[in-house]
């Protein structure tokens, strides 16, 4: 035990960026019959805890194939992907599924719902195969549509939400096990203007309320203005 004399004063929390995705020398090829056909040509990248990054490019550019690299749904046919403290490539298929329910959340175009499950539902479902109780599992839901501003309509069925609250109840389903990170794949691309910037705003909201990293893909450049950094693809390149 230190006395007043012999304390000495704490040194200051360090203030230094922490990287949550590391990606180096990404090479990404696929086979298609004889012909190979080159996607991502030596891609490095750092993206730091909290991060918004936003990943923009012609069709073709590689966008989608980084974004599945980064939430573990693909892998490289060549170089190092760490991501939340893990190298991706070390990972069985078993053991990389999951790591993918617990640090990735993923959020695409076409909400992906299940038409005959209501919402509650639909955002219950990464959590069925946890050891989670079922109040447990009420508890977390509840909580994802909370944040995302649909308590009110969780025992709606898809067919009876607008295209925004559909990709409401998707973001809701992406972070109903709170992920460290968010993937966004052109989530404002099926919208209409108004709803595109209410859920960009609460991807924002995300970010900094919530401390999330967010990745996002898309061609609008409102939508992109959003993030913290924006990252161009070409032709597999990066810049």
């Amino acid at each position: 035990m230190t006395t007043p004399q012999t304390a000495q004063a704490a040194p200051a929390a360090s203030t230094a960026p922490s990287p949550i995705i590391e990606l180096g020398a990404i090479h990404k090829t696929y086979q298609r019959d004889a012909i190979r056909i080159p996607v991502l040509d030596g891609i490095d990248l750092v993206i730091n805890r909290g991060d918004f990054v936003v990943l923009m490019g012609p069709s073709g550019s590689g966008k989608s194939t980084l974004l599945n690299l980064i939430g573990g749904i693909d892998q490289p046919t060549s170089g190092r992907i760490r991501v939340a403290g893990t190298d991706l490539g070390a990972l069985s298929d078993r053991a990389l599924t999951r790591w993918r329910a617990r640090h990735v959340g993923f959020i695409f175009q076409m909400y992906h719902l299940i038409p005959v499950l209501t919402a509650f539902r639909n955002v219950e479902l990464p959590l069925a195969l946890t050891k989670l109780s079922r109040a447990e599992r009420r508890q977390h839901v509840d909580s994802a549509l909370a944040i995302v501003g649909l308590s009110h309509r969780a025992g709606h069925y898809p067919r009876q939400l607008s295209g925004g609250e559909e990709q409401r109840v998707a973001i809701a389903r992406a972070i109903v096990s709170d992920p460290e990170i968010l993937v966004a794949d052109e989530p404002t691309g099926d919208l209409d203007a108004q709803s595109a910037g209410e859920i960009l705003d609460l991807l924002q909201a995300l970010n900094v309320q919530h401390g999330k990293t967010i990745v996002m893909v898309t061609h609008d450049p409102k939508a992109a203005e959003r993030g913290h950094t924006i990252k161009h693809l070409e032709k597999g390149v990066l810049s």
